[in-house]
């Protein structure tokens, strides 16, 4: 391999790492549809309510990060909360494929570049601006990256049966949530991005990489498509956040 420009277009093409998670991680009887949440409040109520129990915990820096398993309509589902970020989603991601889950629907929020999109609106990802760096690890250098085909089907076909509105949108992931600039805004947005966010790009890479389906549903939040950022209290919806999940985990199990 030949030096580039820039270290991140360097991509390497071998299957093998030297810390590969199949050689490090036991498989386990995991099951194989997962739902990706990104709301402890959430989670926590489904242990709470004695719905989902522990299955795995992995361990990040003294950090715990638990996979779950609960039941629904006589089938199991594994459910994980992937921490904030790209390089910390991604990893997590590739030690639940590691230990033996294998259809994933993730559920989060996001920020708004496009004016007028409410808070609460659904929204689904087709496609990923790939403004971080993790996803160049796992796919060749290119602009974009697509969710998976078939989770987008899953996605819209639950949303549809139980008529939710939603939007299909192409997304912005940045490492960089406080330089959101408003140049960079406008940029993104002329090129057709409606929402932003941390961790699309790099899901839809590590899947791509490792053959397994993918897509994610969101939720509008917070607005930073004008001249000031307006948090609309997005992270108060527990009414919001609760309905995704379940869209998600039945969009999963069709999977």
């Amino acid at each position: 391999m030949q030096p580039k420009s820039l270290p991140l277009l360097e991509f390497d093409p071998s299957p093998q790492a030297q810390i590969e998670p199949g050689a490090i991680i036991d498989q386990i009887d995991a099951p194989q549809h997962c739902v990706v949440c990104f709301f402890q409040e959430v989670i926590d109520r489904l242990v709470q309510d004695q719905t989902a129990h522990i299955l795995s915990n992995r361990q990040w820096e003294g950090m715990s990060h638990p996979l779950y398993e609960l039941e629904l309509q006589s089938q199991r589902l594994a459910i994980f909360h992937p921490g904030v970020g790209a390089p910390l989603a991604a990893g997590m991601l590739e030690e639940v494929i590691a230990l033996g889950c294998r259809k994933f629907i993730a559920c989060g929020g996001c920020g708004v570049i496009e004016p007028g999109i409410a808070v609460g609106q659904f929204l689904v990802p087709y496609s990923a601006v790939r403004d971080e760096g993790t996803s160049y690890h796992y796919i060749e250098p290119s602009r974009e990256v697509a969710a998976s085909p078939q989770a987008l089907a899953a996605i819209q076909d639950a949303l549809r049966k139980n008529a939710v509105d939603f939007r299909l949108v192409k997304t912005w992931t940045t490492d960089a949530p406080y330089r959101e600039t408003q140049e960079k805004v406008r940029l993104r947005r002329a090129e057709g991005c409606q929402t932003v966010e941390m961790e699309a790009a790099a899901f839809f890479a590590v899947a791509q990489f490792r053959g397994v389906p993918f897509g994610q549903i969101l939720y509008a939040g917070d607005d930073v498509s004008g001249d000031e950022w307006t948090s609309r209290d997005w992270h108060s919806r527990l009414d919001i956040r609760t309905g995704l999940f379940w869209l998600a985990a039945q969009a999963c199990l069709a999977l």
